[in-house]
């Protein structure tokens, strides 16, 4: 049968194929194909020496150290270790927050103790406002802003350090 015979057009619509449904018809056996063995370059044959194959690996086999299993195991059963270490983690994080804390109170503290102690300075205007209105009112967020972004710096960085000793 050609392709013209399966696809005939009657009325502008293609017959279906005539082989749906049925059985494929089984394919006739290959016969088998032998690989020759390779040459020995002992017996002197003159036969094309093929390459040897080579194992091509892409990725390094991930090895977990007895250590880290050991170390996750007691986070996750939350043993007396495991306790321990998380402890050390929110000691570090809640130190470094008490820090930076200490700080904004320092630096905001510090505005209302400069007004007290430098009268005159509440009496210069910047675009027509007092300074101390613009110090109060505006330098605060900034100030806030900053020392978000580098608590949330400092506890990322404190939490891949954890990390980092749990798995190595």
């Amino acid at each position: 049968m050609t392709d013209e015979d399966i696809y005939r057009r009657v009325g502008g619509i293609r017959e279906p194929d005539p082989t749906l449904g049925r059985r494929p018809q089984p394919e006739p056996e290959r016969p088998a194909v032998t690989l020759s063995p390779e040459p020995d370059p002992a017996s002197g044959s003159d036969g094309a020496a093929r390459p040897r194959r080579q194992r091509v690996v892409l990725a390094r086999p991930k090895r977990v150290s007895s250590y880290s299993m050991r170390a996750k195991v007691e986070l996750a059963e939350q043993t007396s270790w495991g306790r321990l270490l998380v402890r050390d983690l929110v000691k570090v994080q809640l130190r470094a927050g008490a820090l930076l804390l200490g700080l904004v109170v320092v630096l905001l503290g510090a505005l209302p103790a400069a007004f007290h102690f430098l009268p005159t300075l509440a009496t210069v205007r910047v675009i027509g406002l007092p300074v101390s209105w613009v110090l109060l009112a505006v330098a605060p967020f900034p100030l806030l802003f900053a020392v978000g972004l580098w608590y949330n710096r400092l506890a990322e960085r404190h939490e891949r350090d954890f990390v980092a000793m749990i798995e190595n």
